[in-house]
């Protein structure tokens, strides 16, 4: 039997179509919220990167996070989803 045809295989695969679903929709809102802090930040004259505050928040997500991601996996999902961040607002503008 072929993995399409396996139930297990298929009600898992659901489960992961679901959840990158979510996980878009979650990546869009937090791209508006970053665009709109953006906007304001350069209207107020205040600088858009904030190192101290990527810094702290990386390790508030290290304290709550359970696993089985491991630190330097969160690291580096963090870092990549902020440069992302980065890189779309700018395409905004």
């Amino acid at each position: 039997s072929s993995a399409v045809d396996d139930p297990f295989v298929r009600d898992v695969r659901r489960e992961i179509s679901d959840l990158d679903r979510a996980l878009v929709e979650l990546v869009n809102k937090r791209l508006r919220l970053v665009a709109r802090l953006k906007k304001y930040k350069d209207e107020h004259g205040i600088g858009f990167v904030d190192l101290a505050r990527e810094e702290w928040m990386l390790q508030y997500l290290r304290r709550g996070n359970r696993g089985p991601l491991s630190a330097e996996g969160l690291a580096e999902l963090y870092h990549e989803l902020l440069d992302l961040m980065k890189r779309e607002v700018q395409k905004q503008e």
